[in-house]
């Protein structure tokens, strides 16, 4: 019998995994909650593949109780801070006066108002809603370690990688980074800009 290409877990034969990692994540998360996955608005990408193609097969754990990203779906997509804030000896005086954002169902205060986060599913939503893709600074590497991170609107910029969001937020946590951004402008238009911040770096 031939394998079948595109498909590495033998718990799921029938399902291609390479077919589902071609999808966007929006369109992943809606085909999760059409299966009734639970947590699916939480999940990464890769998660979301995983479980996806559980629910096409019809296969479950060994026991039968669901998946272990079920039960600790409350948990994902916040990061180790669950959200809040790093704080250092060099915090700006931007992260001072950011309203704080703990969870996707934070509203902005006002338009235009300065934000500021460390909630993994926060920072993924806005880059996915205005069409970015986590990316990194070619020749900014160390070693083996991401080097200058960065969301890719779609710009001509040549100098940037595209980097899965399980690598962008290793390093983001790594490097104790805090993600200050702007849901809209003070004119109510839609805005693009966000910064990193080490609090315990001037240099970040």
């Amino acid at each position: 019998m031939t394998e079948k290409k595109g498909n590495q877990t033998p718990n799921t034969p029938d399902v291609s995994e390479t077919e589902l990692r071609q999808k966007k994540v929006d369109e992943l998360r809606q085909e999760a909650r059409d299966e009734e996955i639970s947590g699916a608005s939480n999940m990464r990408k890769e998660e979301l593949v995983k479980e996806v193609a559980k629910a096409r097969s019809g296969s479950e754990t060994a026991d039968g109780s669901g998946t272990e990203a079920d039960s600790a779906a409350g948990d994902l997509g916040a990061g180790p801070e669950g959200g809040k804030l790093r704080h250092g000896d060099h915090s700006s005086k931007s992260l001072k006066y950011s309203q704080e954002v703990t969870s996707t169902d934070d509203e902005p205060e006002r338009e235009g108002r300065s934000l500021a986060t460390t909630h993994h599913e926060v920072i993924r939503q806005w880059a996915e809603e205005r069409g970015g893709v986590p990316a990194t600074v070619e020749g900014t590497e160390h070693g083996d370690h991401l080097g200058v991170l960065r969301i890719d609107f779609g710009g001509d910029d040549a100098t940037l990688r595209h980097v899965s969001w399980d690598e962008w937020f290793d390093t983001f946590d790594g490097r104790g980074l805090n993600f200050i951004y702007q849901e809209q402008r003070s004119d109510g238009q839609q805005s693009n800009f966000f910064r990193l911040e080490n609090p315990d770096r001037e240099d970040a």
